[in-house]
């Protein structure tokens, strides 16, 4: 398994942008769904109470399923701002959501099972290939922002053992509607039901890390409230890392059935993944904190969105103006997701574009802008869409990034 696991492109992408940053040339780094703490620092209050927790002395072994008092906080702020309901005894803390995807994994598939994920979409090949699933990749459109629809779905759910979702979408930005989320419930309602006594039934894993960044109108959907009859099938990843720009706090939570709560933990228990006690402390007191985490979003979420909407104007201006370029809006999440239509072209160099690689990597040469091709997501080398991620750039490096792109552009022949 270790010898054939492939590692991650998007961490390959981002160490050759690391080394050309170390080197001294400026490159706008759009590729890491992290942040810059610079420009996006977590919230004051977390911070303090990160301090205050290890001057405490809060620095033993937390319990293998998180500390009670986070688990509380977070039961009530996940019943008050989703109107989930769920005991703090069906709430599993651990370092970030990546171990929770993993125990959901472990706990419910066996060797070759079926694993249904939508492309493009965050890592799901490599869980498949470490718990030995079988992986089912239901290739999504343009037309549909790359969300997943119910026509899409249902011919490869007979016999799955996993849906496996997420909304806001990473890599695209994009979000479920009503609609179509309420659609593949229903498919999953049906298909449990048609199942013997006995057969294992599918469930859904529905990744919600991104749902307190959307924008505008944009509205979050979950499951378990489209379809309350679910409740027993659908395992939850949330967690702050993203919302409060907290990727190295290392806090995030599952939560539902609890059967399957029990059996992650005991996994997680041996890996020993939990996160650090005091911050699992601090963000126990921080949470309940309704003003502080209020001003934060807003906060951050009009910086985010500047940064996406300075992206997202200067491609359609270059649409506008006849490059083969175009952008979805932004929904959520920290994403934009871009298409640059140059397959086929030649470089100044007389290279030609075959792959989105290709384009990766002439991007980051001429234009010094670094991006990830929807390839590292799932779908062909030859898509010409690119998740542009904005945490780790500042508003300035991005405007100051466009005009390279035309540039790099109007050298394409």
């Amino acid at each position: 398994m270790a010898g054939s696991l492939i590692g991650s492109e998007i961490i390959k992408i981002g160490n050759e942008v690391t080394e050309m940053i170390r080197k001294g040339e400026d490159i706008c780094n759009l590729t890491i769904g992290d942040f810059a703490p610079a420009i996006f620092p977590i919230p004051a209050g977390l911070e303090a109470g990160i301090s205050a927790a290890y001057k405490a002395h809060q620095t033993n072994y937390p319990p293998a399923n998180g500390v009670v008092e986070l688990r509380q906080a977070v039961a009530r702020f996940t019943e008050e701002r989703l109107g989930l309901s769920y005991s703090p005894n069906d709430i599993l803390v651990a370092g970030g959501s990546r171990p929770l995807i993993y125990a959901t994994y472990l706990a419910l598939l066996d060797p070759g099972d079926k694993v249904v994920f939508p492309v493009p979409s965050w890592n799901n090949n490599h869980y498949c290939h470490l718990s030995g699933a079988e992986a089912v990749m239901v290739e999504t459109r343009a037309a549909n922002n790359f969300m997943p629809t119910a026509a899409e779905v249902a011919p490869h759910l007979k016999g799955a053992t996993l849906l496996a979702l997420c909304s806001p979408l990473n890599p695209t930005g994009t979000v479920f509607s009503r609609q179509d989320l309420e659609q593949i419930c229903d498919l999953v309602i049906a298909e449990n039901q048609s199942r013997a006594p006995g057969e294992k039934p599918l469930y859904i894993m529905y990744d919600q890390i991104y749902w307190m960044l959307t924008f505008g109108e944009t509205k979050h959907y979950d499951p378990v409230n489209l379809r309350p009859e679910l409740r027993d099938y659908v395992v939850y990843i949330d967690g702050i890392s993203k919302c409060f720009a907290a990727t190295g706090v290392r806090v995030g939570y599952a939560f539902g059935p609890s059967g399957i709560i029990d059996k992650m933990k005991s996994i997680l228990g041996h890996v020993g993944a939990w996160a650090p006690k005091a911050e699992q402390v601090a963000t126990a007191a921080f949470l309940p904190q309704t003003a502080a985490v209020d001003d934060f979003l807003d906060d951050f979420k009009i910086k985010m969105q500047e940064s996406l909407n300075a992206l997202y104007n200067g491609l359609q201006n270059l649409k506008q103006a006849g490059y083969p370029v175009d952008a979805i809006v932004p929904m959520g999440a920290i994403y934009l997701t871009a298409q640059l239509s140059i397959l086929g072209k030649t470089t100044p160099a007389g290279s030609v574009l075959a792959t989105n690689k290709d384009i990766t990597f002439y991007l980051l040469s001429e234009a010094k802008l670094a991006l990830v091709p929807f390839g590292a997501f799932g779908t062909p080398d030859t898509s010409t869409w690119f998740r542009m991620s904005v945490g780790g750039a500042s508003l300035q490096s991005i405007e100051a990034a466009l005009p390279r792109l035309k540039s790099a552009l109007d050298a394409l022949k």
